[in-house]
């Protein structure tokens, strides 16, 4: 029972390929189903945290792959989306979002060197505030876009209305890079003494 919510943790990286398999998948409702199990796998980054405070067994590896499963799920599903086509052979995020895709990976990849550099120190950093709003529109962006997808093909929606909603998806998926990048810059400035091996500036 103890090691529940390293699982329920960990559970998020197989969840990234069986979302992403549905998702393609030409069966009844695979679009569906690939954006209900996105759904549990984003509801699980909040219920791991509420089991291990509960059962009292929070851990620095439950911190550490808290955080970094969650970047796993979000940034390969961007990925995913940039190169995945659609009909009409269009991928769900267009071209030119590569360029915000490789900043939001660059960002995770430095936080998480970062996160890892203190590790070896005994130095834990939790995530902040902005940091954590960052996932939540990541997390909705990712889902209106699958939400998009199933629409398409499981509901038959009209594309007038499928359209607004993926325009609505892509203003979500732009916020997100924006504060995926402000928020790093910010922690980055906050910690880079870790990076530099330096003691804390005091004032």
């Amino acid at each position: 029972m103890k090691q529940l919510p390293n699982i329920i943790t960990l559970s998020r990286v197989p969840s990234l390929f069986v979302i992403a398999l549905f998702a393609i998948w030409d069966v009844r409702w695979g679009a569906t189903i690939a954006f209900s199990l996105f759904i549990l796998a984003s509801v699980s980054d909040f219920l791991d945290g509420w089991l291990a405070r509960r059962l009292g067994v929070v851990s620095n590896f439950g911190k550490l792959m808290d955080a970094l499963t969650d970047k796993i799920l979000n940034v390969g599903l961007l990925v995913f989306l940039l190169v995945w086509p659609q009909p009409p052979s269009t991928p769900m995020l267009p071209w030119y979002c590569v360029f915000f895709v490789i900043l939001i990976l660059t960002r995770e990849l430095l936080i998480t060197g970062l996160r890892l550099v203190a590790a070896s120190s005994n130095i834990v950093l939790a995530a902040e505030r902005s940091g954590k709003v960052k996932t939540v529109l990541q997390i909705i962006a990712i889902a209106a876009l699958l939400l998009v997808n199933a629409a398409q093909r499981d509901w038959n929606c009209p594309a007038e209305y499928t359209g607004k909603m993926q325009w609505a998806a892509l203003a979500c998926f732009f916020a997100a890079t924006l504060l995926t990048v402000t928020s790093g810059a910010g922690y980055l400035v906050k910690y880079w003494h870790i990076f530099m091996d330096e003691p804390p500036q005091k004032g």
